[in-house]
């Protein structure tokens, strides 16, 4: 059987078509460990240059987690902006976000982030 396009599998499952915002945003998905694992989660991060990550992790559509975290050399990383919600609310924040360096960009430290958002 051939793969799903993009259109077709957005027919079948709407919600598919913010995840296909992101990947045309630069977004690469991580591999996930066992996809038959009711609790696996899809995970994806965008780069960007001087140790800036933007990060994603979705349980389903009704629970998503965005992060823009900081990576500097030798330092722990650290989280700058930080928001659960639905998948669609995510991904909207997350594409609005202004790039790491311009003058509305988020740079407080809010937080320490876990290391597995550091693809």
């Amino acid at each position: 059987m051939n793969p799903l396009t993009d259109a077709e599998a957005v027919k079948l499952f709407p919600s598919l078509q913010l995840l296909i915002l992101i990947r045309e945003a630069g977004w690469k998905f991580l591999p996930i460990d066992d996809p038959g694992d009711p609790n696996a989660v899809l995970d994806a991060a965008r780069v960007w240059p001087a140790g800036w990550r933007d990060c994603i992790r979705v349980r389903d559509e009704a629970d998503a987690l965005g992060l823009r975290i900081r990576v500097p050399d030798g330092e722990p990383a650290a989280i700058v902006w930080e928001l659960s919600g639905t998948l669609g609310e995510v991904v909207h924040e997350l594409l609005a976000l202004p790039a790491p360096g311009t003058r509305l960009a988020p740079t407080l430290i809010i937080g320490a982030a876990p290391k597995l958002w550091t693809p």
